[in-house]
């Protein structure tokens, strides 16, 4: 994610089906509970909310923040969205 951001083009739609059959391929539906995966998505909310800990303000486009921070935060932007997305099919 250097200089500019890369968007895949997946819909939302495709988010939720690939997450759906990854959790099947694995058994892990069982635990996918409306419960368990709010606890999930507040776990990464705060892993997400880690990165900008003890950073003070911080710009747009993450001015100020390394190569690797910024992708780390994507990543856990992704989290985020996956558990959101998960929990909305429930």
């Amino acid at each position: 994610m250097v200089g500019e951001a890369k968007w895949n083009a997946l819909s939302f739609e495709e988010v939720r089906s690939k997450a759906q059959s990854f959790s099947e391929d694995r058994d892990w539906n069982q635990f996918h509970t409306p419960r368990n995966l709010l606890l999930a998505l507040v776990g990464e909310v705060g892993e997400l909310s880690e990165c900008f800990q003890w950073k003070g303000e911080v710009a747009e486009n993450l001015e100020g923040f390394s190569d690797a921070e910024k992708h780390h935060i994507g990543e856990e932007m992704s989290d985020v969205l996956v558990y959101l997305i998960r929990l909305a099919d429930k």
